[in-house]
């Protein structure tokens, strides 16, 4: 009643004003403003409210043996955690608590999963932030909800009587990026300071302990403040997982699901190199989605293979390439599969002309090991599997066509890299003091010589990839196996470079 009697009087003095003859839209606006200062607490504290509905107390049922993979992470996390897990004897050792622990790594790799299994191995509630959620247009919203997240990660850690909250902040480079790069928005600035003081408050001898575990695949764009010990004492790398870990991300995402007899998940796990753990759980979904399609009881392991291509470059497109440009696409996907195990022998899982989201054909690569470094030979080898699709149309049609523009950017990415890495005749080269000509002139003297080595190797070989074209063609798929048959490549064996 008080509420509409206060509406009910406020506009009647703008009307009164514009019976007296004044104009009354400067006390409108003023009235506006006032009605936004007023209901800004209200906004803010319903948000809270939302929150912490949103962020519930419950510890997470995550455990770390429910993460596939990532056992040097998950070691060096749980290193981390024992003075939560182990307090009292943390205690008698003096060893002074962790405040914060930094996950870094690319997308999709878990670094949410090993957080929430943090929180579930220390048995500490559990509060989960994004950094957008701290950056807005309005002075001081920032800092302050920086303050509301850790006075609640206090609370409950006291209500839950366990004495210890995970305040998980993901994408963190938003917050806490670099002072001063944003030159208009001092906002971005006052949230990473509030965020400094609330780390260096949490203390040994607080009754409700509170550890910050951050996650971002940028840690190069941090501040250098927030990176120093005592605040985020800890940094664990969270990276690509290798084949043997990739296995074991497949067994964990595979355990709800009904698995022909046969399917050998090591096999998947060698041909899904690159592959995150967010990948292969979408693998494995997608593997039950066309056995369910297909009417199959259980999961065979040509769904899997057929997931691969699907999560890799989407699904097939419903619009066919005519004779002439399927042919094209066959000797160009066969010269890149020829020459691959020319300089690679056994490396080809797949030779496809099926178009698959942005590529109409695509030669996928099994390697026997992940590689964690490169040779010189090796980004040669890259360079010639590149241009051998482009050389192949020019051999054996009647020239090349827009469909090796990406190739070609492989192949000057990898010729650059070798300059750019000391493994050309200049040495070692700083990019922005070597004259431009002469980067130009080394990149170009690379890319002619591996040109004229995969000429030679197409121009010698030129019936078989005649052969396997026509073959691709009316079958659209090869596996490597067939391929190697096909080629009279038995064991593995490479061909013979002219």
């Amino acid at each position: 009643m008080r509420i509409a009697a206060l509406v009910g009087a406020l506009l009647a003095v703008p009307v009164f004003l514009g019976l007296s003859g004044v104009d009354p839209v400067p006390v409108l606006v003023l009235m506006g403003l006032l009605a936004v200062v007023v209901s800004m607490p209200q906004v803010r504290g319903a948000a809270q409210r939302v929150g912490e509905r949103r962020h519930a107390p419950a510890i997470p049922e995550v455990a770390f043996d429910d993460i596939g993979g990532q056992s040097r992470a998950k070691k060096e996390l749980m290193e981390g955690l024992e003075f939560l897990a182990q307090e009292a004897r943390a205690r008698r050792l003096g060893i002074r608590p962790l405040r914060g622990i930094l996950l870094a790594g690319p997308p999709g790799t878990g670094k949410t999963l090993l957080a929430k299994a943090a929180a579930h191995y220390t048995r500490s509630a559990f509060v989960a932030c994004a950094g957008s959620e701290f950056v807005e247009m309005y002075a001081g919203v920032g800092a302050q909800r920086v303050r509301e997240v850790f006075d609640r990660a206090r609370r409950l850690a006291r209500q839950a009587g366990h004495g210890s909250t995970i305040v998980f902040l993901d994408e963190i480079e938003v917050l806490g990026g670099k002072r001063g790069a944003h030159h208009s928005h001092m906002e971005y600035d006052q949230t990473l300071n509030q965020l400094l003081i609330e780390m260096d408050g949490i203390g040994s001898g607080d009754d409700a302990r509170v550890l910050v575990v951050g996650a971002t695949n940028r840690p190069d764009l941090l501040d250098d403040a927030l990176l120093r010990p005592g605040r985020f004492d800890r940094v664990v790398r969270v990276d690509l997982p290798d084949r043997e870990d990739r296995f074991q991300i497949l067994r964990v995402h595979t355990r709800n699901k009904p698995l022909a007899e046969g399917v050998d998940l090591m096999r998947v796990a060698r041909e899904t190199f690159g592959f995150s753990g967010a990948h292969l759980e979408s693998l494995a979904n997608e593997a039950a989605i066309l056995a369910m399609r297909a009417s199959a009881p259980v999961v065979e392991e040509r769904f899997f293979l057929e997931a691969i291509d699907k999560v890799m470059l989407g699904d097939r497109l419903d619009r066919r390439p005519t004779s002439a440009e399927l042919r094209r696409i066959a000797v160009h996907e066969t010269g890149h599969a020829l020459v691959g195990e020319v300089y690679r022998p056994g490396s080809v899982a797949t030779l496809t002309i099926t178009p698959r989201g942005q590529t109409l054909g695509y030669v996928r690569r099994a390697p026997a090991d992940d590689v964690l470094i490169e040779t010189r030979a090796d980004l040669l080898a890259d360079i010639a599997v590149a241009l051998a699709g482009g050389l192949a149309e020019e051999i054996l049609l009647d020239g090349r066509s827009t469909g090796a523009a990406q190739d070609l950017e492989q192949a000057l990415a990898a010729a650059r890299r070798i300059v750019l890495v000391g493994m050309s005749p200049l040495g070692v080269v700083d990019e922005e003091l070597v004259p431009r000509e002469a980067l130009h002139r080394a990149v170009g003297e690379i890319l002619a010589e591996v040109e004229a080595q995969v000429r030679a190797v197409l121009l010698s070989h030129r019936e078989r990839i005649l052969e396997v074209a026509e073959r691709l063609m009316t079958e659209e798929r090869m596996d490597g196996q067939a391929l190697r048959a096909a080629l009279g490549l038995g064991g593995g064996r490479g061909l013979r470079v002219s």
